[in-house]
């Protein structure tokens, strides 16, 4: 890993950089079942603001982000959330995407979040060593799950555990 870039919070004057990488992953197509990034407004409706991180490098411009959406409003999945890490493609292979995502769960430890999941396709294997990396565990997969381009995919279900919540 390269020298460590700071994480901070999640701005509107990100938003542009932020949806641009977000595109760049649905452009990958491994990523998500998503076809477009949506708009900011929408992004920013969806997502809780109190989770949300950039990784930025020396010039301020976004390299990559992390953010979650609660699974429920139904008060027994309170403390349940889904996440989503992206890193730009030019900054992949640097520690971005373990360092936003250690960041994520200290700050959903320090809001009494119990469980963090996502949902992964097989075929990106550096997200699911990536969240092996942060403590996350394999649930199982749900096969056919959604088509994608024309074809069924499968996806993993990972989720990790707050070690601070009881």
């Amino acid at each position: 890993m390269n020298t460590p870039v700071p994480i901070a919070a999640m701005l509107p004057e990100h938003a542009e950089q932020v949806l641009t990488i977000y595109q760049h992953g649905i452009d990958g197509g491994d990523a998500t079942f998503e076809t477009t990034a949506p708009s900011w407004e929408a992004f920013d409706a969806a997502r809780l603001t109190e989770h949300r991180l950039v990784a930025l490098d020396a010039a301020g411009r976004v390299l990559g982000w992390a953010a979650v959406v609660p699974v429920s409003d139904r008060c027994a999945y309170a403390g349940v959330v889904e996440h989503s890490v992206y890193v730009h493609p030019e900054a992949r292979g640097r520690g971005l995407g373990l360092a936003l995502l250690q960041a994520l769960l200290a700050s959903t430890d320090a809001a009494g979040i119990w469980t963090v999941q996502s949902g992964i396709f097989p075929e990106n294997t550096a997200s699911l060593a990536l969240h092996a990396r942060a403590g996350f565990r394999v649930v199982g997969t749900r096969e056919r799950l959604g088509r994608h381009h024309g074809r069924w995919r499968d996806v993993v279900l990972v989720e990790r555990r707050s070690p601070t919540v009881s």
